[in-house]
């Protein structure tokens, strides 16, 4: 019997399997409401975690068909941790097999995805709980602790001394989640950068539906997903079965905050909706490779789009966050065009409304391309017109280095009422 709220408080193991079973299922029009762990710094130090993050268990959506779309609304992130840690890596290629995000193994023992223990606090204290070997797959080459604020607006970053005294309760001053079975990246206490003040702005790294084929939550994308084509593991794909089973839900995009909505491929029946990963602050790129991660409770609702058929993620991000180019027109620029429209005999203008399409690749240049054609092939027009209307009417923005972007424009209503996502645009974005 579907829900109307479906809470979460249960994890992956770092895979999303679409065979593994689903939490729910919520209506067509239902809520769900997670507690997140964080993502990133945490699940990399812990080699039990096989996809680099920890997500939330799948849910399963009433009415949710394979060529369906799932719309998530993201209703409210709140942030429940008060002090975070993280910076740029260096792998520790004695600590892996082939990926050290998805296969952990003990250097001594050779234990693949092995149990760990904390011994103290700093950048040794990860080791093997059979053979006590110290066993980190990543260490910060440049990384920060950073206390944040009460109501969650501002955050410092911190001493030596502060952060080795956050450490000895890192799991505390993270609110990690009591299922999550992360090692809390705090505990390494880094402190390279300190008294440096930072806006929070919070938004979601993992949002998205179930792969069709078991993948690891991190590389769910074009290109941390081209790091399993041959690889040395167990989870290992071809370039086909990425490109055809992915659905792109780890984008890191910072759009992807309250108040948007995320529209979702589904390619397994019921989607699977999943969160994680949600990150304090970041701008366009996540450039050092890795934010701010911070537990969370994510309220989210679902509506299914039936007969959508897109193969990758759109977001309809808060006005506010548009491309200047792709805001809608008001009234005076509508009245300014009609007008010189008149004198150059010109009866009729577009309908427009925005519309960013999200692209991965293994790097930027593919994740463009890659969100032109989808543009492309869900409107049926050609990748010329989206290259032309994405630049007088958008832009192309990163979402992850190196290769997740947007591609966003104003496209005519037409195009949006007939694939049959206009009210949800028109709902956005208060069009009249």
């Amino acid at each position: 019997m579907p829900k109307e709220s479906v809470f979460v408080n249960d994890f992956t193991n770092g895979i999303l399997d679409p065979n593994g079973s689903m939490l729910g299922p919520v209506k067509d029009g239902g809520i769900i409401v997670a507690n997140t762990a964080p993502g990133c710094w945490g699940p990399m130090i812990t080699p039990a975690l096989r996809g680099g993050h920890e997500v939330t268990r799948p849910v399963f959506v009433e009415n949710a068909e394979i060529g369906d779309a799932v719309a998530i609304y993201i209703k409210s992130i709140t942030v429940t941790s008060s002090v975070a840690s993280s910076g740029n890596e260096v792998a520790v290629e004695k600590n892996f097999v082939g990926d050290p995000f998805v296969a952990g193994r003990c250097p001594n023992c050779g234990t693949l995805y092995p149990e760990t223990k904390l011994e103290g606090i700093g950048s040794a204290s990860v080791h093997c709980a059979k053979c006590d070997e110290e066993i980190a797959a990543f260490q910060f080459t440049n990384g920060y602790t950073i206390a944040l604020n009460e109501n969650k607006t501002i955050g410092v970053t911190l001493t030596k001394e502060a952060s080795e005294e956050a450490a000895k309760k890192a799991k505390s001053y993270m609110a990690v989640p009591d299922n999550s079975i992360q090692n809390p990246v705090v505990t390494f206490a880094p402190h390279d950068i300190v008294g440096n003040i930072s806006r929070l702005k919070p938004f979601i790294g993992q949002l998205g539906t179930t792969p069709s084929i078991p993948m690891p939550d991190s590389h769910n994308a074009g290109d941390f997903g081209s790091f399993l084509l041959g690889a040395p593991h167990e989870y290992a794909l071809t370039e086909e079965e990425l490109l055809k089973h992915k659905t792109d839900g780890h984008m890191d995009i910072n759009r992807a905050r309250e108040g948007a909505i995320v529209i979702c491929p589904v390619k397994v029946k019921g989607g699977g909706v999943y969160v994680g990963d949600v990150h304090a602050m970041q701008g366009d790129g996540e450039i050092a490779g890795h934010t701010c991660d911070v537990s969370s409770v994510v309220t989210l609702k679902v509506k299914v789009i039936k007969n959508l058929n897109i193969d990758g993620p759109i977001i309809l991000p808060v006005e506010e966050d548009l491309p200047y180019l792709a805001k809608p027109l008001n009234v005076e620029e509508k009245k300014r065009a009609m007008e010189l429209a008149s004198e150059w005999g010109i009866e009729s203008l577009e309908n427009t409304a925005p519309i960013s399409f999200v692209g991965t690749g293994s790097n930027l240049n593919e994740a463009i391309d890659n969100g032109l054609t989808r543009a492309a092939e869900l409107f049926n027009i050609s990748v010329p017109e989206v290259k032309n209307r994405t630049t007088i009417n958008g832009a192309v923005e990163i979402g992850r280095y190196p290769g997740t972007a947007t591609v966003t424009f104003l496209a005519p209503i037409e195009l949006l009422e007939k694939v049959g996502i206009y009210s949800l645009v028109k709902e956005q974005y208060n069009l009249i």
